[in-house]
């Protein structure tokens, strides 16, 4: 073979061994692995999570939400003239079942704001809920409507708690997607707190006022009259007699219907609209309420 053959067939195979490298560094940095069939044909490829990769969904390997954004949430995830339903203060004995009863009837799925000692009291409601569909949200230990005036260590404390005791009452896996301050009473510490654990501070922009138990009609004309300052409606299961936004929220569905517009969950991972957060620690623009 004369010098300038063996110089060509070197320079090939000093060829080959960079293209070679260059494509292991490419799939090592994508974390894509090709299995390759006799005569270079790709059986399969695999995606292969790096630790902390999400997928489309927007949650990462451990099922988790990333990048949880700390800005209070009204918006709804479905967008359009969507409308999003939440049901604080339990689960309750008597008024969650009758709560869901009225969801299920609809067909709507809503989000609901647990107490913890109550999710660790009721393990069967909280299971029915997330069977049924609907998403978790975390209200505290103690509901303190003063949480925002207490120190830092005792804000964490009644959130991750809470977390905790939900989840476990839920099990199977389900997660708890947002946190919302009783009474609307957030604080940048909260809201970190929650953000830092997978869930997304949840504020609203339409309070009925059923907790105070003002009459039917009232709670129903309230979501008439304010659902112009955004998509997101409080009611309650928990805190006492019910019955009258048991009712309401019969009525308030079936009028959404008629208005042609439809319900879904609040976002979790997306900005929230902009006029909806001008006050970085307001849950409403229409105020807060005591009584979430």
């Amino acid at each position: 073979m004369s010098f300038l053959a063996r110089a060509n067939k070197k320079g090939v195979r000093a060829g080959a061994a960079v293209v070679a490298s260059a494509v292991a560094v490419a799939a090592t940095a994508w974390g894509v692995t090709a299995l390759v069939e006799p005569g270079g044909t790709a059986a399969s490829r695999q995606n292969v999570a790096r630790p902390g990769a999400t997928d489309n969904s927007g949650r990462g390997d451990d099922g988790r939400p990333q990048g949880i954004p700390e800005g209070i949430a009204h918006a709804s995830e479905s967008g359009g003239n969507a409308v999003n339903i939440t049901i604080d203060d339990g689960p309750d004995p008597r008024w969650t079942p009758r709560v869901l009863e009225v969801l299920r009837r609809h067909d709507v799925k809503a989000t609901f704001c647990m107490v913890g000692p109550q999710a660790k009291a009721h393990p069967d409601l909280v299971k029915k809920v997330v069977a049924a569909g609907h998403r978790l949200c975390d209200h505290t230990m103690n509901h303190d409507t003063a949480m925002d005036k207490k120190p830092v260590a005792y804000q964490e404390q009644q959130i991750l708690e809470a977390k905790k005791l939900i989840e476990e009452a839920a099990g199977g896996g389900a997660k708890v997607d947002y946190y919302r301050a009783p009474g609307g009473a957030f604080t940048p510490d909260s809201r970190r707190i929650a953000a830092a654990h997978g869930m997304r501070p949840l504020g609203w922009n339409v309070d009925t006022k059923d907790f105070d138990k003002p009459g039917t009609a009232a709670i129903v004309g309230a979501v008439k009259r304010e659902i112009g300052n955004g998509p997101t409606v409080l009611f309650h299961d928990g805190g006492g007699n019910r019955a009258q936004t048991v009712d309401a929220l019969d009525q308030v569905l079936a009028w959404l219907k008629e208005q042609g517009r439809p319900t879904g969950f609040p976002v979790r991972t997306a900005p929230d609209a902009p006029e909806a957060s001008d006050a970085p620690d307001a849950a409403s623009g229409s105020g807060g309420s005591g009584g979430s």
